[in-house]
């Protein structure tokens, strides 16, 4: 478990070295306790995404992953960034090791719940810009949005959607992912 000093930060080797029940993030090193239960409604709205896009990519080569995945942000090394996204989607298969992914996922999906959403909205959203996550996409199981943002030219053009309709998944050329199903 991470010590209480504000000033310190951790990698991945100390991540690794946490035992008990709660699980963790790191954020530029720092670390971030995460929900220790997700709502229902939280679960209906992952696994409603992670299987649309399972059934998408069926015999593709990318792959969909549902947490708990460590995803370690930097492939060249630097191991401070280390998220657990709710749903990600990965095309390159040198990235996905044995137990985590090393570098920027194609798709993150972030399901937010209120003691997290500041975290996923803005510390997330800043990393996965940073190290080049093509597609990023924040989901409210409460309000039934979906914001969808898509990497160009090193940063996120934001487009919402609400409850009902369609998301064109930019960066999965003919994916089309039905939110009334999602939130439904």
């Amino acid at each position: 478990m991470p010590s209480a000093k504000p000033d310190e930060c951790f990698t991945y080797a100390d991540y690794e070295t946490w035992s008990g029940d709660a699980r963790f993030q790191l954020v530029r090193g720092v670390p971030y306790m995460m929900s220790p239960t997700p709502t229902t409604a939280h679960q209906r709205v992952v696994g409603e995404i992670a299987y649309q896009l399972r059934h998408f990519l069926r015999g593709k080569p990318c792959q969909v992953f549902e947490a708990p995945i460590d995803v370690r942000l930097n492939a060249d090394g630097d191991d401070d960034d280390v998220f657990q996204p709710d749903v990600v989607v990965v095309c390159d298969p040198e990235k996905i090791k044995k137990k985590y992914i090393q570098g920027a996922p194609d798709l993150a999906v972030e399901v937010i719940s209120p003691s997290t959403q500041d975290l996923d909205r803005i510390e997330k959203y800043r990393e996965y810009e940073h190290y080049g996550v093509r597609e990023y996409w924040i989901a409210d199981p409460v309000k039934k949005t979906l914001e969808q943002h898509i990497l160009r030219d090193g940063r996120y053009v934001k487009t919402g959607y609400r409850e009902h309709g369609e998301v064109m998944v930019s960066v999965l050329e003919g994916c089309v992912i039905d939110l009334g199903a999602v939130f439904g």
